[in-house]
């Protein structure tokens, strides 16, 4: 099994500085993609800190498959989800832990989506509202829920077209890392086939662009840098009302 990986971050044409962070850990076969909130640079501060400590735990877990975990495994999850689930739940107890102790990022959080190719299926965490979707036989689906306060929203009663654009909380996020000293992860298992495409990418897409967009591009562009640089340059050109980031990784069977 071998993954092709490309991605990118943008401040987009609104912000004066990016709070989104992205991880490609190649031997590890993992991607993430973290966008921070807060206040001056504690959003930055908050996604560096999920991307580094995620990737930290799996390459310590890899090195030392004996080494003592900081959470207790969930019996209902197999090793591999374990592992994802503990990697991000470590990730929100440092964010917390600092926005503790230094009083200048009091209220720092970050958003997490990752997508952990293990040997018999692929593995995506995530904690907020930044997505990853599969691309397969020319069709984008979701995998991930979005934990924000329009899709409690959209579950509890049905909304209009129009009630959703002019929904005035959409950026109100239910669930983050840094919010609170515990946080549940969601894992989801994806059975990959040959050539299957998984995209992972701050709501500074999701939020601007289509999934029909999207699905376009992956259809037309089947180089991932040059696919990934025409999804944030569409996003931008939509507005650029926030950071933008892009993981594009495609999973060979061989």
């Amino acid at each position: 099994m071998r993954i092709e990986v490309a991605g990118s971050t943008h401040v987009g044409m609104k912000r004066n500085h990016n709070e989104d962070n992205y991880l490609v850990l190649t031997e590890e076969n993992l991607v993430v993609v973290a966008d921070g909130m807060g206040g001056h640079s504690s959003g930055e501060i908050a996604s560096r800190i999920a991307v580094d400590e995620l990737g930290e735990f799996f390459r310590m877990t890899s090195k030392d498959q004996d080494a003592t975990w900081p959470f207790k495994m969930d019996k209902q999850r197999n090793y591999d989800e374990n592992r994802l689930s503990t990697g991000i739940k470590l990730a929100n107890a440092r964010i917390f832990e600092r926005a503790t102790v230094d009083t200048k990022y009091k209220g720092m959080g970050t958003t997490i989506v990752s997508v952990h190719f293990a040997d018999s299926a692929v593995y995506v965490g995530h904690v907020g509202d930044s997505r990853v979707y599969f691309f397969r036989g020319g069709i984008l689906q979701q995998v991930t829920e979005d934990h924000s306060l329009l899709n409690d929203y959209l579950k509890a009663k049905k909304l209009s077209p129009e009630e959703i654009e002019n929904f005035p909380h959409k950026n109100v996020i239910v669930r983050a890392l840094g919010m609170k000293e515990q946080v549940q992860v969601d894992v989801t298992r994806v059975d990959p086939l040959e050539n299957d495409v998984f995209l992972l990418c701050s709501d500074g897409l999701s939020g601007m662009i289509s999934d029909a967009q999207m699905q376009d591009i992956l259809s037309r562009t089947p180089e991932l840098e040059k696919a990934c640089g025409q999804l944030i340059d569409l996003a931008n050109a939509a507005g650029g009302n926030d950071n933008v980031t892009c993981v594009l990784a495609r999973y060979h069977a061989a």
